[in-house]
């Protein structure tokens, strides 16, 4: 069977080696004559699994000991409001940045349950570039900073982390996390849906400071609590079992080929690729500054925006799908994931070349 070259902004691609493993696995998994959506998350063998999956993401990420890596249901919406249920109180300021559709997701459901303030916007500037560290001006007493650290659907991506003293730092890294190094010390929590770099959908990533634990509002509800599922090692209820196993087989394969610093490379050099094109043209056009280019999440124009069925069908002719843009902004936008093979982006961008020799 032919893999496509498959840009979905998610969920997304994933390792064909890692597929072929399931594949290879899901009727007989380690011998045992059952699948491992077929055992008990309490299992031996699966606490073997979860626990192998956790240490291999500390070794990707150099998690500190002092944090807790939880794998949790439901999304990284449902973050949305965790996050002030557990790490602020209801008449506590929590503070906001505002950087495009799921940052402003994260403020609508963050106002139920905190006193929030968005204390700084790319709005003003079309969305084209992000909020300078100079804007963020912090009260001492605010419970924490959240900020989406990529954007999705506008390809807006932060060139810096923010500093906030001692104020947490709390960040949506759905859409980039393991695609370059990060320090994870610098952040009171970090959390990421799966289904872009990390696994299958179902699954969302929480990698919270110890410190942080223990302060959820009286209302919260038991399997929104962190410390909850902190205390029970993820297993407080029957968690997405094949999800958690997917993401770990993507760990391996991450691993073995060199961790996050080799990925982010070859992350680096399939976005100059792409954007190199769109630069070199007055056919294609990408509006974000250079600074804060999303290296995960590329969205394009083409110069006459009646063409663009035109190439979205031409592209699928070629084996290049989900190419078009979030509705909200239109457009074209390639989401060049880790598992995006870097032959995958050489495909669309001698797609893109030859399109334009014949429409331009």
């Amino acid at each position: 069977m032919i893999r496509k070259h498959n840009f979905s902004a998610g969920p997304t691609a994933i390792p064909t080696e890692v597929l072929e493993r399931a594949q290879a696995e899901l009727l007989n998994w380690n011998k045992r004559g059952l699948s491992i959506m077929e055992m008990s998350h309490r299992s031996k063998d699966f606490i073997g699994v979860a626990q192998k999956t956790e240490r291999d993401l500390r070794t990707l990420l150099k998690i500190p000991e002092n944090y807790k890596v939880l794998f949790l249901q439901g999304g990284a919406t449902s973050q949305f409001g965790m996050i002030p249920l557990n790490l602020a109180r209801a008449d506590q300021a929590t503070a906001y940045l505002e950087t495009g559709m799921w940052s402003s997701k994260a403020i609508v459901e963050g106002r139920r349950y905190s006193q929030l303030k968005v204390v700084a916007s790319a709005a003003g500037r079309d969305y084209r570039s992000v909020p300078s560290q100079s804007e963020l001006i912090l009260a001492a007493d605010v419970a924490y900073l959240h900020y989406a650290t990529n954007e999705t659907v506008g390809g807006l991506s932060f060139d810096y982390v923010p500093q906030t003293g001692q104020v947490p730092l709390v960040a949506d890294m759905s859409s980039d996390i393991l695609s370059r190094e990060i320090d994870v010390s610098s952040f009171g929590m970090i959390y990421a849906g799966a289904q872009k770099n990390i696994g299958p959908a179902g699954l969302t990533v929480v990698i919270i400071r110890e410190d942080l634990l223990g302060k959820a509002q009286a209302m919260t509800p038991k399997m929104y609590n962190y410390k909850i599922h902190s205390d029970a090692e993820s297993m407080s209820n029957t968690p997405p079992t094949f999800a958690w196993y997917l993401s770990g087989l993507v760990f391996e394969w991450l691993l073995a080929r060199g961790g996050v610093a080799a990925i982010e490379v070859i992350n680096r050099r399939k976005a100059k690729k792409l954007y190199s094109v769109i630069d070199a043209s007055d056919f294609y056009s990408n509006n974000i500054v250079l600074a804060n280019r999303s290296i995960m999440n590329v969205p394009f124009n083409i110069h006459d925006a009646a063409l663009d069925a035109v190439f979205l069908e031409k592209a699928a002719q070629a084996d290049l799908i989900n190419l078009k843009g979030h509705k909200a902004v239109g457009g074209m936008r390639a989401s060049i994931y880790n598992a995006v093979a870097e032959e995958s982006v050489d495909a669309l961008v001698e797609f893109m070349a030859d399109f334009e020799r014949s429409h331009g």
